[in-house]
């Protein structure tokens, strides 16, 4: 099966339209600060979430640059911000992949109790097709400051392909995450790894898609309290798909579609995490990859006989309040919804007439009905084309990465992107 990477898919799009304002939607400016622009050989295009450790450094990846050879281009890096007494932040690559220890890392990092970061690489490892199915990785920090990089799994391709989103651990330290591709149909898996005593991962395939229960799951999963999993598949034989694993006394997943799209309007491809509320309402957006629209913010409702309802919380039309949410949203502390657009806003950027994209904000109201609020329209200068989620820290400030724009943007370079801090 071709490689039908959905950051591709977004950007094509991009190129192929403009984007045109249809109201005028609340602006209600935050203040950004570009806290890194890359530079190419520190890492270029991160797409990823951003984490946090108990220190407060920033942890990340880039799905290229770095020093490692990919072809004519770099194989994507492990990177550190640290905030310096001058105020100013300062990157550290801990890692930059080779192609045989992974290339294109595009999922964000996750942490352990004992500082260990883990994520995955779209690419590299076994070759997969000539450019390797992808790996599941460990970067463990030593006392000089050094990281050393372990593959703990290499798909082969039967056992998935092309992984694209974070890992998560459940309680007994066994890892849980996707493939975009691969399986025994090629439409992408569900996999669990779990340590052995040996140092050695095992791998176990929970779920085979096969394209009428989901195609291509792209992004993270979650559980919930009773230890089930929920995720999205970009692509179903519809508009794609919402589902849920369960597991049974015997430790056999068994998954259930939740929420199948359509494949019109902007009902369709759901490529961001979900994330639930205290209620049990699960969240999430859709792109609208089939160029029909510019994609929601939707929300699914647990009914009785194990149905969910589906309403849309908010419509994207594709001018400054942004287009093309290409990531999940993100809860504060007072229940208002946070996320990124890959395009829209008031700024052109290159290439082509595209928007650079916007942070939102979304508050509930007491009927029922949520406001959008643009939070930052990105120019390019200080980044554009936004992919990843937002994290907040204490104080409620939002960070997140931007894929393109920065310090090197300009009539001929579109920027290799930013890490942005935004107080809203």
């Amino acid at each position: 099966m071709p490689s039908r990477n959905p950051f591709t898919i977004l950007l094509a799009t991009l190129v192929a339209f403009g984007f045109i304002a249809m109201t005028t939607p609340a602006f209600a400016a935050g203040k950004e600060k570009v806290l890194h622009s890359f530079n190419g050989r520190g890492g270029n295009t991160p797409v990823a979430s951003l984490i946090f450790d108990a220190a407060g450094n920033l942890y990340g990846t880039t799905t290229g640059g770095g020093v490692g050879k990919c072809g004519d281009y770099g194989c994507g890096t492990v990177f550190q911000l640290t905030l310096g007494a001058n105020g100013k932040w300062a990157e550290t690559v801990l890692h930059d992949f080779n192609g045989k220890d992974g290339a294109m890392p595009s999922g964000g990092l996750i942490v352990d109790a004992a500082g260990n970061l883990y994520g995955t690489t779209y690419g590299g490892g076994v070759d997969c097709a000539g450019g390797g199915c992808g790996t599941v990785f460990k970067l463990t920090p030593g006392a000089n400051g050094k990281w050393t990089q372990t593959v703990l799994h290499e798909f082969k391709g039967k056992d998935g392909a092309n992984p694209v989103s974070e890992l998560i651990f459940d309680a007994a330290g066994k890892l849980y995450g996707t493939t975009a591709q691969g399986g025994t149909a090629g439409y992408g898996t569900v996999f669990q790894l779990a340590p052995g005593a040996n140092g050695n991962w095992s791998d176990k395939v929970l779920h085979n898609f096969n394209g009428e229960d989901g195609d291509y799951p792209d992004s993270g999963l979650i559980f919930d309290a009773a230890g089930n999993l929920y995720g999205t598949t970009l692509y179903s034989y519809s508009g794609g798909v919402v589902f849920q694993l369960v597991r049974d006394a015997k430790g056999r997943w068994t998954e259930k579609v939740l929420h199948d799209f359509t494949s019109s309007s902007n009902d369709s491809c759901p490529n961001g995490g979900l994330i639930f509320d205290a209620a049990g309402n699960l969240y999430g957006t859709t792109s609208a990859c089939n160029y029909y629209g510019d994609g929601k913010v939707f929300e699914l409702t647990p009914q009785a006989k194990g149905q969910w309802r589906e309403t849309t919380v908010y419509e994207f039309n594709g001018g400054d309040d942004g287009a093309f949410p290409a990531t999940g949203v993100t809860f504060d502390a007072e229940g208002n919804l946070y996320g990124t657009t890959v395009a829209g806003g008031e700024f052109e950027c290159i290439p082509g007439p595209n928007h650079c994209g916007t942070v939102f904000k979304l508050r509930p109201g007491a009927d029922g009905v949520w406001t959008e609020t643009v939070v930052h329209s990105f120019n390019g200068t200080d980044g554009s084309g936004p992919e990843s989620s937002l994290v907040l820290d204490a104080e409620g400030n939002l960070y997140g990465t931007t894929a393109y724009g920065g310090s090197f943007y300009g009539d001929d370079n579109g920027g290799y992107g930013t890490v942005f801090q935004i107080t809203p």
